[in-house]
């Protein structure tokens, strides 16, 4: 979305200031218009955006101006004890939403206060999460964070942390969805020690990790090891019995088509790009010689 899409001027006001790191301007909307903290703008089609708080804004994600104002921890306390102040009565959800949403967003990573956001909101009464989200978008150090400030710790985040003794406690009593995310976790993040290990102890290759703290739920294993890059792990997986037909459920892309796809994609270099052509080579042999068995 764009600061042009919130028709109403005072919020769109109190986000140009959040944007701009402007506490005065800030300060002065909220002390003549408090309940802007209560208030939701309007908008049905956000996805996990949808109807935000003024204190979601601090994030960045989705991504608006792919930067955030200096002062922006500042910018959050502001607005935290605001909304504790004066909206009690949503103030948890504001609170642990917007953890949420700094924890898997890239633009607090990429400035440098994604662990003093987290460690603010939580201060100020957030609920850690459990780091899923946070691995689910790459940010690797604010899971490991969250989970030292007491998020519960579950099998795939474990695997994605390298937690091995916390691996062989969890897997035992772990349901067949909770293994299933942790393998698909392994894959994405290109873990080929953890993958053998997962397989090893009888993990299914196979499925979608829907339920049990999934892990990017709409593709299999053998999707995510394709994100990766990792020939090897892509490797182990089909020669475990991955499904090579197996479609994602939003573009409906088979392994080998996401190996297709990726190097279209913007952010990759011709290092990556030969990774994926590799892979997707390798699909392609390796389909062909199953359809001649």
């Amino acid at each position: 979305m764009k600061n042009t899409d919130i028709e109403d001027p005072l919020f769109r006001s109190a986000v140009d200031a959040i944007d701009g790191g402007d506490v005065a301007a800030l300060t002065a909307t909220l002390t003549t218009h408090p309940e802007l903290v209560q208030k939701r703008f309007h908008y049905p089609d956000g996805g996990y955006f949808k109807d935000p708080y003024l204190l979601w804004f601090v994030a960045d994600n989705p991504i608006r101006t792919g930067k955030l104002p200096a002062n922006i921890v500042e910018i959050t306390g502001l607005l935290v004890k605001e909304v504790k102040d004066k909206a009690p009565e949503s103030a948890q959800h504001q609170l642990d939403y917007t953890l949420g949403l700094v924890a898997s967003g890239r633009t607090s990573r990429e400035c440098g206060v994604q662990i003093e956001m987290i460690d603010l909101l939580i201060d100020a009464g957030a609920t850690p999460g459990g780091g899923m989200g946070a691995l689910a978008h790459g940010n690797i150090a604010a899971a490991q964070h969250l989970i030292s400030r007491g998020g519960k710790l579950t099998l795939a985040v474990a695997v994605c942390l390298d937690m091995m003794d916390d691996v062989g406690r969890l897997l035992p009593a772990a349901s067949p969805a909770e293994r299933l995310a942790a393998l698909t976790a392994a894959a994405f993040y290109g873990k080929a020690d953890m993958i053998l290990f997962l397989l090893g102890q009888g993990v299914e290759p196979n499925g979608y990790p829907e339920s049990g703290g999934g892990f990017h739920q709409h593709a299999t294993p053998l999707h995510q090891a394709v994100y990766s890059g990792s020939l090897e792990v892509v490797k182990l997986l089909v020669e475990a019995g991955a499904n090579l037909d197996a479609k994602d459920k939003v573009y409906e892309g088979t392994p080998l088509g996401w190996a297709e796809y990726a190097p279209t994609e913007e952010g990759y270099d011709e290092v990556a790009k030969e990774r994926f052509a590799v892979i997707a080579s390798y699909l392609r042999d390796e389909a062909a010689s199953r359809g001649k068995k």
